[in-house]
């Protein structure tokens, strides 16, 4: 019998200089989902991968003075990058694509001209609002304060030549599909996209850029390159061979089962993608489903926040299991979640130490301290003291599976706690210590015991298996199963166990933690990577000479907007400032930052400067003034900042 088929997708990540536990979060869970469908006898594809294209990426690199590729293949192959993340928390995915793998590349190409070709991208001006850090271009009515909705950082005027794609001929199809079908979950979702996006007028997307270069060229017209929403939505079909000869798994898997995005991204997943799967007449994933977020102090983890969460750390004080078992155990799926380390903690100790870790090690030691670690062929049942326990681990499964199979692996995970719970009740009230000091009458009836406490240890690792891979596993070896009782199958049944069946006693498997200990350990660790993370810094040493008060009142520091700015021809050191500053006059200041600033970054500026310094020729052109900056060392080189105030302080205000 054929198996039958799950396609499941990450998304593909933005390649990051700083990862953190909420980059994890949806691949955990995506892992945990793979995971359970190939125990439950599914032939499955899990598919990640980064998005290495955008003018962001062409920005950072050209700060850290390399190639756009040398910078990603850093973040991607590079020590402690993603492919090490994935490969820290256990991540099982079958295929990993980057969007610069040429197959991929030629792939987008014989995409996008599909669609141009049936007139669904056709090219125009952009002109509006665009927000860098999410790569996302908005309409004045769609900011929020002035700022990008996603995000809440400042967006800029954009303005340039584009294709776009017909997203508005699909507005009513997209609607359909989002109010009348589950293809997006949760439901609370399905109203925001409906009501933020569709009913205020769907408009058409820009597809192409040509203010950067770092992307995938437009072959049928040099200058463009394909913009993220084609280039990296369609990553989930190209990994699969769309349109390329690397793999040929299109027919086998597409269309996906469901794609795990964060909520952030769910507009992309269920109306632009959607919609260009409809012009490529190709079927739609089954389901989307957008999960929340991991939140700290309240707010989204970020490295320009300053709040992330380092998960190397977390994964060599507590584990890699323990620390995948609390992403899924402690947040619903579908909703944000405030992580804390004082959580993470009293989860490890509660349900792994206490609960888990307890049964297993109580059990595996009593079989050994009672029966030399091999249970006897005659044991005693007592219907009335095993029914409600065998009753629990017999129906676990099922209930298990409901909970799996909608994505509650919060409820899950419950499920199974539940019936451990239960067995930790279960030795206490049949006191195996007690049935212990009579073996001639009691000892059968001790060996049923000790069976039944093993084979509901059983059934929890397989249904485990997904979340803590490592771990399960090795609950299954301390307690004797074999691979022959360890599968979906067998979790179903009582009894897969053989009744004499031999343990073998390992290390504790989950450690109590103390938890103030362990929380100074969180707080040094934090603070040294923090301090590692700063820029190797010096300063000039301060003057002893003093300068008497009114000899500094000599000076007068006023404040001046940049209106032009341009690099003196043969200089590769001076940049020439045209200043407001106040009068009604326009100031020339000649300044030697060209190292550190790019003229246009720094037109409208509010600055500072010394007015009434005595004209000066540099170049042969005459600076009035004098710009202030901080000059520091940084790592060996020196490195310069200007002092940039306020937008509010008003050209010619007197600093003071």
């Amino acid at each position: 019998m054929e198996k039958k088929r799950f396609y499941i997708t990450t998304p593909i990540y933005y390649p990051s200089d700083k990862l953190h536990i909420g980059h994890t979060y949806c691949t955990v869970a995506t892992d945990a989902m793979a995971r359970y469908k190939r125990l439950t006898g599914c032939d499955v594809m899990f598919l990640t991968g980064t998005d290495e294209h955008g003018q962001k990426i062409e920005d950072k690199a050209r700060e850290a003075g390399v190639t756009p590729q040398q910078f990603v293949d850093n973040i991607v192959t590079g020590p402690r990058g993603i492919l090490d993340l994935w490969k820290l928390m256990n991540i099982s995915n079958d295929r990993f694509i980057r969007t610069t793998d040429d197959y991929h590349v030629s792939a987008i190409q014989k995409i996008f001209k599909k669609m141009y070709d049936k007139g669904d991208i056709y090219k125009g001006k952009y002109v509006g609002k665009y927000c860098k850090p999410c790569e996302s271009f908005w309409t004045e009515s769609q900011l929020v304060d002035g700022k990008c909705p996603d995000c809440g950082r400042e967006v800029q005027d954009a303005e340039e030549e584009a294709y776009f794609f017909r997203l508005s001929k699909y507005a009513d199809k997209i609607q359909h599909l989002l109010e009348d079908t589950d293809f997006l979950e949760p439901r609370s979702r399905v109203n925001e996209m409906v009501n933020n996006f569709i009913k205020p007028g769907l408009e058409d997307l820009c597809v192409s850029r040509t203010s950067f270069t770092w992307g995938v060229p437009v072959d049928f017209d040099p200058g463009h390159v394909v913009y993220v929403w084609v280039d990296a939505l369609f990553n989930y079909t190209t990994a699969l061979g769309l349109y390329n000869d690397k793999y040929d798994d299109y027919d086998k898997f597409w269309p996906a089962d469901v794609h795990f995005v964060g909520k952030e991204i769910v507009r992309f997943h269920s109306i632009i993608w959607p919609a260009m799967l409809m012009s490529m007449d190709m079927p739609l994933p089954k389901k989307v489903f957008g999960h929340g977020w991991l939140l700290l102090d309240g707010g989204k983890m970020s490295k320009s926040k300053g709040n992330v969460v380092d998960p190397y750390i977390l994964a060599e004080m507590f584990g890699v299991d323990a620390l995948r078992f609390f992403l899924l155990r402690t947040f619903p799926f579908g909703s944000d979640g405030n992580f804390s380390n004082e959580a993470l903690i009293q989860t490890i100790n509660v349900d792994l130490a206490n609960d888990l870790g307890n049964l297993l090690s109580r059990t595996v030691s009593m079989v050994g301290k009672y029966f030399g670690g091999t249970l006897p062929v005659d044991q005693s049942e007592d219907a009335e003291k095993d029914g409600e326990l065998v009753g629990m681990t017999s129906a676990l499964r099922g209930r298990y599976e409901e909970q799996m199979e909608h994505f509650a692996f919060q409820n899950a995970l419950a499920e199974i706690f539940k019936v451990i719970d239960r067995a930790n009740k279960y030795i206490d009230e049949n006191a195996p210590w007690v049935l212990a000091k009579n073996m001639e009458t009691t000892g059968p009836r001790l060996a049923r015991v000790m069976y039944n406490l093993l084979e509901t240890l059983r059934v929890c690792a397989i249904l485990l298996t997904p979340f803590i891979p490592q771990s399960a596993a090795e609950v299954l070896r301390q307690i004797g199963a074999d691979a022959a009782c360890s599968d979906w199958d067998s979790a179903g049944k009582w009894g897969a166990l053989p009744g004499t069946v031999t343990v073998q006693r390992g290390n504790n498997l989950f450690p109590r933690i103390d938890a103030e200990k362990a929380l100074k350990e969180l707080e040094e660790a934090a603070a040294a990577a923090k301090k590692a993370a700063l820029p190797d810094l010096e300063v000039e040493p301060q003057l002893e000479e003093k300068v008497d008060f009114d000899t500094f009142c000599k000076s007068d520091f006023r404040a001046v907007k940049v209106k032009d700015c341009q690099p003196v021809k043969k200089s590769d050191k001076l940049l020439r400032f045209v200043l407001d500053d106040g009068t009604g006059v326009d100031r020339q200041i000649l300044s030697g930052i060209a190292k550190w600033y790019k003229p246009e970054d720094l037109i409208g500026k509010t600055l500072m400067a010394i007015v009434n310094l005595p004209p000066r020729k540099m170049m042969g052109q005459e600076s009035n003034g004098m710009l202030i900056s901080a000059v520091h060392t940084e790592k060996g080189e020196e490195a310069l900042n200007l002092l940039i105030l306020d937008d509010k302080i008003p050209a010619g205000a007197k600093m003071c």
